[in-house]
């Protein structure tokens, strides 16, 4: 036998004793479960915790999305972003507040949907969260489209937060509130008035009206961000040196309309007031250095504005502050 073949054998009957090397199959990778993990996330903003709560995602066409722009252009934001460039992916999240006195619901979801449906899956991750909507003790809606109000009925078309105060911005129930109106508002948003009726009616022995620079509850104020709705509103949520704010409709994908503020979509009410409410708000969170909650950001939906160039590049938050 050859030297190296000796020194090879020798070698090999060491590792084989060796107490460091395991003689055990490697553990193999555990099968994907049958259903997606839980969609919550929950942080810290000072004493309080914040809860948001994935409700889905809608695709429509890209096209006609962006109204002011030509549609490569949008397409190469996009594809900057690596978001699909033949269609708008639209995801939904609903931020919870828990103060330890007040559980509270910004917005409330699509609401029960069909079977097969890719929305309305909030109510499901709201079980998995340990939320009970009978503990929620108020609904603060910063505007009346369907896939904000939906959420406010339940399968049986009661009130699905039944023990809830719900506070509503006054601009937005003044507008949405006067049939007369309707010859004024876009054609694709006149449902709306009907609609946010419906809705509503559970909860009227429990509405409450506010203005701009309200206080909601101790720690939480309106801000008005006019324009993706007539009394569309913003939330600023603060708990000693801490604080964040749910920017809503601010804008739909930040990797789009916060990237390019001045684009105007299908979707806002007034496109001029929403694009000077983005760079008032938007400035304001990035000079600030303010953590945001979106309703259409992708989940979870938290993170930071900064500034760059003539727009705003969204940055996800730490997920190690996860609680």
């Amino acid at each position: 036998m050859s030297s190296f073949r000796r020194r090879s054998l020798f070698v090999a009957a060491s590792l084989l004793s060796s107490p460091f090397v395991a003689r055990a199959p490697l553990a193999q990778t555990p099968p994907l479960p049958a259903a997606p993990a839980p969609g919550f996330y929950r942080f810290k903003v000072g004493s309080f915790t914040v809860t948001t709560v994935h409700d889905g995602f809608v695709a429509r066409p890209l096209e006609g999305f962006v109204r002011n722009a030509p549609l490569a252009e949008v397409q190469g934001v996009l594809r900057d972003a690596f978001l699909p460039t033949d269609r708008m992916v639209i995801p939904y999240t609903v931020t919870f507040l828990d103060t330890g006195r007040d559980l509270i619901v910004f917005d409330s979801g699509n609401g029960v949907t069909p079977v097969g449906a890719t929305i309305g899956r909030m109510i499901a991750h709201m079980q998995a969260a340990g939320i009970d909507p009978t503990k929620v003790t108020r609904v603060v809606m910063s505007h009346f489209h369907g896939d904000h109000v939906n959420g406010l009925l339940n399968a049986e078309g009661a009130a699905a937060f039944p023990n809830a105060e719900v506070i509503v911005p006054e601009a937005e129930i003044a507008w949405w509130g006067d049939a007369t109106n309707e010859t004024r508002s876009p054609e694709g948003q006149r449902a709306t008035f009907a609609n946010s009726a419906r809705r509503l009616a559970p909860y009227a022995a429990r509405l409450r009206r506010i203005g701009p620079d309200a206080e909601v509850i101790p720690g939480v104020r309106s801000v008005a961000a006019y324009g993706h709705t007539p009394g569309h509103t913003c939330y600023h949520i603060a708990d000693g040196a801490d604080q964040m704010m749910f920017v809503a409709d601010t804008t739909n994908r930040p990797e789009l309309l916060a990237r390019r503020p001045e684009f105007h979509i299908i979707f806002d009410f007034d496109a001029v007031a929403a694009e000077a409410t983005r760079r008032r708000i938007y400035d304001r969170v990035a000079t600030d250095r303010i953590r945001v909650t979106g309703y259409h950001f992708p989940f979870p939906a938290n993170g930071y504005l900064a500034k760059e160039g003539s727009g705003y590049r969204f940055v996800a938050a730490d997920w190690s502050g996860a609680v």
